[in-house]
């Protein structure tokens, strides 16, 4: 037999996972026209996704890199990168790590390399 469990509202919306993740980052922020470039308050994860958007566009310009060359060299889906650059979706580790690695850039905030270079 199995036992069901029951999880209230309140419960789930604080879960990690939960119905957070159906205000997207940008939502969070100021203007959120003007993403990634202002300002997120009272909430942390946007304001890490925001800053990964941020090197990201940055590393692209350095580069000179479309979206599709940038999905080539990374192995990231160009829409993913698209939904990643307007603040319209939560990265997952799998995704940063690939354009990490990919562009050779650290984009998490406060890192001095490409986490995998640590591992």
């Amino acid at each position: 037999m199995l036992d069901i469990v029951h999880i209230n509202l309140e419960e789930r919306i604080s879960m990690p996972g939960g119905t957070q993740r159906s205000t997207t980052p940008r939502d969070l922020a100021a203007d959120p026209d003007a993403w990634p470039y202002t300002s997120v308050v009272g909430h942390p994860q946007a304001r890490v996704v925001q800053a990964i958007a941020r090197a990201l566009r940055e590393r692209l310009d350095e580069q000179g890199l479309s979206l599709r060359q940038a999905a080539a060299l990374t192995g990231v889906n160009r829409q993913a990168i698209v939904n990643l650059l307007s603040g319209i979706s939560w990265p997952d580790v799998v995704t940063v790590s690939l354009l990490e690695d990919g562009l050779a850039v650290a984009l998490w905030p406060g890192a001095e390399s490409p986490a995998t270079a640590e591992c």
